[in-house]
């Protein structure tokens, strides 16, 4: 089981700055195609954006796809700061 980061702001705000190790993958990609096959639904997912907003609207969406282990990580200096 890995731990995983998803910035899901677009891309061009993960370009300006994001958690080491993030992958990008914005909300409405999430909202419409889930996510990639090679990220399990026991993966340890930590879901994050600016405020926190966006990273929770995730986060219910990807408990209901079936993945188990998912948590808000509010936003990148949240993440950086634990």
């Amino acid at each position: 089981m890995a731990k995983i980061y998803i910035d899901v702001r677009e891309s061009y705000e993960y370009d300006m700055d994001h958690v080491e190790k993030a992958i990008n993958i914005p909300l409405d990609q999430i909202m419409s195609l889930g996510l990639p096959d090679y990220i399990s639904t026991t993966d340890e997912i930590v879901v994050y954006c600016r405020s926190g907003s966006r990273s929770e609207i995730a986060r219910q969406a990807l408990r209901r796809f079936g993945y188990s282990n998912v948590t808000n990580g509010i936003n990148q200096r949240y993440i950086e700061s634990n």
